[in-house]
């Protein structure tokens, strides 16, 4: 006579959700993925953000010294800058398009502007 095997006593409802797991785990997968996507791109716009800052606060130096802003530009790969005097200020905003590993957000812009003391002029 044969024995039962392990399957036999187990309940129906246990041997019909064998698997649910698996595809629980699927079906969460590409949301997590999405998720951890959209926070390395954000982490990569703040990151360019700081460097747009650092390239305006060069620039309007370079401004105020008398110097062209163009070096500073070297920084941040494709940035625009616009230089403006507001007095006795020398200010530059630079502007670029956000860029992304991921592309998800490649459609905003981010820039920075700042303001240094004319006194070459």
């Amino acid at each position: 006579m044969r024995s039962p095997s392990r399957a036999e006593h187990r309940p129906r409802q246990v041997r019909r959700e064998r698997g649910s797991v698996t595809a629980e785990f699927a079906t969460v997968i590409p949301a997590v993925l999405l998720v951890l996507a959209a926070c390395l791109s954000g982490m990569q716009l703040s990151t360019q953000q700081i460097r747009l800052q650092q390239v305006a606060a060069t620039a309007a130096r370079s401004v105020a010294r008398g110097e062209p802003p163009g070096a500073a530009s070297a920084i941040v790969r494709g940035a625009n800058l616009r230089v403006e005097h507001r007095g006795e200020l020398a200010c530059v905003t630079a502007s670029a398009l956000g860029s992304t590993v991921v592309g998800l957000i490649s459609a905003f812009t981010v820039s920075a502007s700042s303001c240094a003391f004319d006194g070459g002029r």
